[in-house]
Formats: structure tokens, C-alpha cells, sequence
């Protein structure tokens, strides 16, 4: 079986009032964290809400690029 790897954009709103991921009606997902954008801690915080909404580990999650914007690519394998 191969190894397969999917990719996908995010958008991040930080400073949420709850942790939630939606998924609007063109598929575009929105991540919502509670967290602040500093020391990192935001991008955990969306990797560990994506590996939820996902049901995987978190391990098999990613960012590929965007660790400091709202906008970024996540892969997942």
C-alpha cells in the first residue's frame, strides 16, 4: 500500500472564544483556537483541533507552510 499524503489550506483565527474547525460551503476549513499566536503555541494548538476533526493522529499532520500567517498549507499522511 502506498504512502499516501493529502495537502490542504487553512485559514487560523486566533484569539477564538471556543477551539472549533468548520468547513464553509466551498470546503474552505476554518480553524477557530483559543490560543494566542506566540511562541508557536497556536500551530500546536491547530494540529492537535485538525488531528480531532480528522480522527488521526497527530503526528500525521503538518504545516507546511504558513507557521506565521492566518492562511496556511497542512499536510496530512
Amino acid at each position: 500500500m502506498k504512502n499516501s499524503k493529502q495537502i490542504f489550506n487553512v485559514r487560523v483565527i486566533p484569539r477564538a472564544r471556543v477551539n472549533s474547525v468548520t468547513r464553509d460551503e466551498n470546503g474552505k476549513i476554518k480553524v477557530h483556537t483559543t490560543t494566542a499566536p506566540t511562541d508557536g503555541k497556536a500551530n500546536d494548538a491547530v494540529i492537535r483541533a485538525l488531528a480531532d476533526f480528522l480522527d488521526v493522529p497527530r503526528s500525521r499532520i503538518r504545516i507546511v507552510r504558513g507557521q506565521t500567517s492566518h492562511d496556511k498549507v497542512i499536510e496530512m499522511e
